[in-house]
């Protein structure tokens, strides 16, 4: 059963990466979508360590990672303009 926990994850990873898309107006493929939403799930869950916020559950899990691929998709976007 350890497999699905990676399909989950990337299940969230597009999810989130679609969400997070949607939020900052942009224009993606599922690939791309998937990238973020993988590492705005890692900048999610750091960013929530840091301000001392504790989660579980699918949900809460999916918050964190669209709230981490918009931070993702804003710096990259601040480069982008220059």
């Amino acid at each position: 059963m350890e497999g699905v926990n990676w399909i989950v994850a990337i299940v969230v990873g597009i999810f989130a990466g679609w969400i997070a898309e949607r939020i900052m107006n942009r224009n993606h493929g599922i690939l791309v979508n998937l990238i973020v939403g993988l590492v705005g799930a890692v900048i999610g869950n750091w960013l929530a360590g840091l301000l001392g916020i504790g989660y579980s559950g699918l949900l809460a899990s999916i918050v964190a990672a669209v709230a981490g691929a918009v931070v993702l998709l804003f710096i990259l976007g601040l480069f982008k303009r220059r």
